[in-house]
Parts: C-alpha cells; sequence; structure tokens
C-alpha cells in the first residue's frame, strides 16, 4: 500500500516502510501505516516492521511538515500517534527489525514494538528532540520509560543524543544485535515462536501489560499534544527545524 509494503511469512506479516532511502516520515506514510496495520488485524498472528540497509526510518519529513500550517500539523501529528498507539496496543506480537539508523521518529515507531533486533555496526538510534526545541511527544516517553526504565530514558531524552547498537543493547532499548543479514530472520523466529502461543490468551496478556500506558495517553493527549505544538510553532524552533530540513 503505497510507502508501506506487507511481505507475508505464513502467519506473520513484515510491514516494510517503502519511502525512497530514508524513510521519512510523511502525511502519506502515517496515512498508509495506520490502514495496513488495520488491515492486518485478524489476518496475522504476528507483525514485524521492517525498513532499509541505509535507514530504518529518518524521522518527520521535515521539508513536507514545515509547510503545514497549525491544523495541518495538529492533525499530522495526532495522526501519527495514534499510529503508534495502535501499534502499541496491536494485541499480537510484535517486533521491530532495524538495519539501517532510526532516527527521532524512526526510534518512536521501533518503540512502539514488544521487540527491537538492531544490526551492528555504526547504526544510530536516538530522540534528538530536544536538539530542535520540540519535547519528546507524551506517548513515546512513557513507551521508553517503560522499555529502559526512568533513568535510561531522562539521559536520553534530556540529552537529545544519538546510541550504537552496543549502548542500545546495554539498556535494553535492543534486544539483540546481530549482524545485518540475521536481523529479519532473527525478528521472523522470535515472532513466529511466538504466534504459536494460545491467541486468546497473549492478547489478554499483552493488554495488561499497554493498559496504563494506553489509558493515560487517551486521557491526556490533547493537552500534551498541544504543548508539542506550541513548542514546535515558536519562532526560534520554526528556525532549528528549517535548519535541519536542509539536510533533507
Amino acid at each position: 500500500m503505497g510507502k508501506i509494503k506487507i511481505e507475508e511469512h505464513d502467519n506473520v506479516a513484515i510491514l516494510r516502510l517503502d519511502n525512497k532511502v530514508t524513510n521519512t516520515i510523511s502525511t502519506t506514510l502515517v496515512e498508509n501505516l495506520s490502514a495496513t496495520v488495520n488491515q492486518i488485524k485478524g489476518e496475522y498472528r504476528g507483525m514485524i516492521l521492517a525498513g532499509g540497509t541505509k535507514f530504518f526510518s529518518m524521522g518527520f519529513d521535515l521539508p513536507e511538515l514545515l509547510k503545514l500550517d497549525r491544523s495541518g500539523m495538529t492533525d499530522f501529528f495526532h495522526s501519527f500517534n495514534q499510529v503508534v498507539l495502535d501499534i502499541y496496543t496491536l494485541l499480537i506480537p510484535t517486533a521491530c527489525a532495524i538495519t539501517g539508523h532510526a532516527i527521532a521518529g524512526g526510534t518512536i515507531l521501533a518503540s512502539s514494538c514488544d521487540y527491537r533486533f538492531l544490526a551492528s555496526g555504526r547504526k544510530l538510534l536516538g530522540l534528538n528532540e530536544i536538539r530542535l526545541g520540540v519535547p519528546v511527544p507524551y506517548l513515546t516517553d512513557m513507551m521508553l520509560r517503560q522499555i529502559v526504565g526512568d533513568r535510561a530514558a531522562t539521559q536520553m531524552i534530556y540529552l537529545g543524543e544519538f546510541i550504537e547498537p552496543d549502548k542500545a543493547r546495554s539498556i535494553g532499548l535492543a534486544d539483540e544485535v546481530l549482524s545485518q543479514d540475521k536481523v529479519e530472520n532473527r525478528a521472523i523466529e522470535k515472532i513466529t515462536e511466538l504466534a504459536s502461543l494460545p491467541v486468546q490468551a497473549f492478547a489478554a496478556i499483552k493488554a495488561n501489560r499497554v493498559e496504563e500506558i494506553r489509558l493515560a495517553y487517551e486521557n491526556n493527549y490533547k493537552v500534551k499534544n498541544e504543548a508539542f505544538l506550541d513548542c514546535w510553532f515558536s519562532q526560534p524552533v520554526q528556525e532549528l527545524l528549517s535548519k535541519a530540513a536542509d539536510k533533507f
């Protein structure tokens, strides 16, 4: 479907980001990803997110998004967070197979999955939002703290630095670091194993795991998302974002 390709592996679906080399997160990619996630519900017993070997995703498509007015950016930001929540709350096992850089929004998408398998070498992950003058999205902040713990998450979010695979593994952001040619096969192996477990029981267990964060987001997202947008549209931040967009 457009920017997202579905690859079948028995009862496991690989959703591959397919937006040129950098896999930037554009309005179209978000729309396509949302539709694809909804499409696979009930059809597959496991899901894997994957990208390219240079970039899993470079993050938000800044050149496109900076053209949006507040109303348009509000719609995009809501839709992006909603698809992240949809992946996070999928009641089937999920994994992210990361064979390229996962920058900002790329790390956010990866964090929405149950597991992350990462290629060794110089593959960068991280949330550099603070360096661009915006907060890490509220939903992402909560998911990251669940994955790596409060102290490691605070360090990542406050400093906005990128980390390499071994560091990601040491703090629990990556479950395994493997050679690039083994990443997707390992993700398929893990999700296939979990998909063989009793479906109803797995769904109940996962619902318990995600419930607290789901409810917190649903109760608070309007105020939290507005805080992000207030920063995004401030003049100093627009200048920082414009400079960053020049690198795309």
